[in-house]
């Protein structure tokens, strides 16, 4: 009897795509471990192509395309474009901010500052349109409300924690201070900025919440 044919390319998906793992009704996954060194690469397009196009118009052939990637390799790593989405929203979140490296400059005013980084025009215009096809997305499909909240607001949350905590424990403001609640007054309001009022967060706006509410909330808790 003569051997079964070799499954064609297709079959495979395109040479740079890691061998399809056996899913798990029955047998041990196979193959080599996935190689995650191109997700970056993967996660930047998708925000390219959000930008370009909303959440309506990206589609995985598109992203597939500007990264020059193997459509199987997207797929096998996210099964559908609303977490491709997801997942490159927190990515950009973790470039903006690194809760490991957080500035101590001695006050909480100074420590809030320091977090902010100037965008060029063209930045903050991609980076709202990017939000923005976070809200086409909840509106597509509502359960990914906490994991947009999670990837929107929670990152800036924590390091806005761990600088309160620290003025807490310097004694710059009171003990009692309700930090878990003012921890999220500025991500919150930065989030319905870009959502709602397309707007981009700018020093500006940053200095209007920290004068303005964040410091007064918590000399007043």
């Amino acid at each position: 009897m003569n051997p079964p044919p070799s499954p064609s390319p297709a079959a495979l998906g395109d040479a740079t795509d890691e061998p399809a793992e056996r899913s798990g009704r029955g047998g041990v996954r196979g193959g080599r471990k996935q190689d995650r060194s191109r997700d970056a690469d993967i996660l930047d397009a998708t925000l390219e192509v959000l930008a370009d196009v909303g959440f309506a118009g990206l589609t995985m052939d598109l992203v597939a395309q500007t990264a020059h990637a193997g459509k199987a390799t997207l797929y096998r790593r996210w099964p559908s474009k609303s977490e491709l989405i997801i997942d490159a929203v927190g990515h950009l979140k973790r470039t903006q901010v690194d809760v490991e490296h957080l500035p101590d400059t001695g006050t909480l005013r100074s420590d809030l500052l320091a977090l902010f980084k100037e965008q060029s025009p063209d930045e903050a215009e991609q980076r709202i349109r990017a939000v923005a096809g976070v809200m086409s997305l909840i509106s597509h499909d509502r359960s990914f409300g906490d994991a947009a909240h999670s990837v929107l607001v929670e990152p800036w949350a924590d390091a806005h924690y761990i600088l309160m905590k620290r003025a807490v424990d310097r004694g710059e403001i009171p003990a009692d201070a309700d930090i878990h609640s003012v921890c999220q007054v500025a991500p919150t309001m930065a989030a319905y900025r870009a959502l709602v009022q397309r707007k981009p967060f700018d020093l500006k706006f940053l200095l209007s919440m920290i004068d303005g509410v964040i410091l007064p909330a918590l000399a007043d808790s």
